[in-house]
């Protein structure tokens, strides 16, 4: 099959059974591997949706630049997109963002806008970055920002692709759906998904601890996932149940996914490995239980699989006691 550009691969991620996570479960366990879109995560989608749907209604012209606020998928998505369609991008990141992901972005050719002191009301970088981004706005000509945290096509593409492929290659026989959440666009769009449906899957959604989405204001070492602020995006009745995971603990995860799945997956995805063991005891035998896993672990080289890097915000390696 021939593509006519890069932006057409993305979607139709692989969808896999995993065995030796957990291997007595009493449930079948599969995970959605999003880290096989182009850009590396599941960001890919709304990016380009968004995107698209901007250059369609007129609000992105040839002579845009796009201003947006990431922690680092979102961003690395819309400037590979960025870069086919030939659009200026700048990047609102704060000091949390990887030295992987800036290296990412700059070889797309975004430029970096740099955020180094949190909301004064908040203490957070995230409300911090979107002033940054609304700064910009009126005073850069031209700029435009598609504000993935309220933006209708970031839920609307996981509607319509993630979610629905994965409940298409289930035959809609799911019974708990573990998502993790930052902008709450991938939870939103797995309830839309399944409302129509008329679906009894359980939604479970995977926060960080020290976010505002799900729990209360703390510290936080990971980037992407949790917030500092509630998003546009989330509702209250979006989650069956929420379940808050550590840092430590994702990374725990992350590496017992490596080294029983093959799966090297960012941090995260650990995050739905601790969750779902958590849960272990109260899903029932028999049931079918998925995994969204957002993005590749590559950029998680110097954070999460590095020793020294664990030692030095732990004081430990974390580990994960895989459930006999």
């Amino acid at each position: 099959m021939i593509h006519s550009n890069l932006l057409s691969t993305i979607g139709a991620t692989p969808l896999v059974q995993l065995h030796q996570l957990f291997p007595h479960k009493h449930y079948a366990l599969y995970a959605k591997l999003e880290a096989f879109n182009p850009g590396g995560s599941m960001k890919d989608r709304p990016a380009v949706a968004m995107l698209e749907a901007g250059l369609a209604n007129g609000t992105v012209g040839t002579d845009s630049v796009l201003v947006e606020s990431s922690s680092g998928n979102l961003a690395i998505g819309l400037a590979q997109a960025c870069a086919v369609k030939g659009l200026r991008l700048i990047v609102v990141v704060d000091p949390k963002v990887t030295a992987a992901n800036l290296k990412i972005l700059r070889a797309y050719g975004a430029e970096i806008d740099m955020v180094t002191t949190p909301d004064a009301g908040t203490g957070e970088f995230l409300a911090a970055r979107r002033q940054r981004v609304k700064d910009l706005l009126a005073t850069l000509p031209g700029a435009v920002n598609l504000n993935q945290y309220a933006n209708p096509g970031n839920p609307a593409a996981h509607r319509t692709g993630t979610v629905s492929e994965l409940l298409a290659a289930l035959d809609e026989q799911l019974d708990y759906l573990f998502i993790s959440v930052s902008t709450c666009g991938t939870l939103r769009g797995a309830r839309e998904a399944i409302a129509a449906r008329n679906l009894n899957t359980r939604i479970i959604a995977v926060d960080a601890c020290g976010s505002v989405i799900f729990g209360q204001r703390g510290p936080r070492l990971l980037p992407g996932h949790g917030a500092g602020i509630i998003p546009e995006h989330m509702r209250p009745d979006l989650a069956d149940e929420a379940l808050l995971i550590s840092d430590a603990d994702c990374v725990a995860g992350c590496r017992a996914l490596v080294r029983s799945e093959g799966i090297l997956a960012g941090a995260s995805s650990g995050g739905m490995v601790v969750a779902l063991q958590n849960m272990h005891a109260r899903i029932p035998e028999g049931s079918r239980v998925a995994l969204i896993l957002p993005d590749r672990g590559e950029r998680y080289l110097d954070t999460v699989y590095d020793d020294h890097w664990c030692q030095a915000h732990f004081h430990t390696i974390p580990t994960l006691e895989i459930l006999s």
